[in-house]
């Protein structure tokens, strides 16, 4: 059961950054630079989460500062 739920996150972050990868080339046509800037970073992070090497949480602790889970 984990391998599938496993498997379809990866396919749900792999349409995600597909579609990220053609927002940031729609944002760059349109010469919207701030914006393309900030929806690559949304593509490194997909990418990152992909790979394993970056949490896809962060959560709040209670003294106020962010833990990773």
């Amino acid at each position: 059961m984990r391998h599938i739920y496993s498997r379809r996150r990866t396919e749900t972050l792999d349409y995600m950054q597909s579609m990220l990868g053609q927002l940031r080339t729609m944002a760059e046509a349109e010469r919207c630079d701030l914006l393309a800037y900030l929806i690559e970073m949304a593509y490194v992070e997909a990418s990152d989460i992909i790979r394993g090497e970056r949490p896809a949480r962060v959560q709040q602790r209670g003294d106020g500062r962010r833990d990773v889970a």
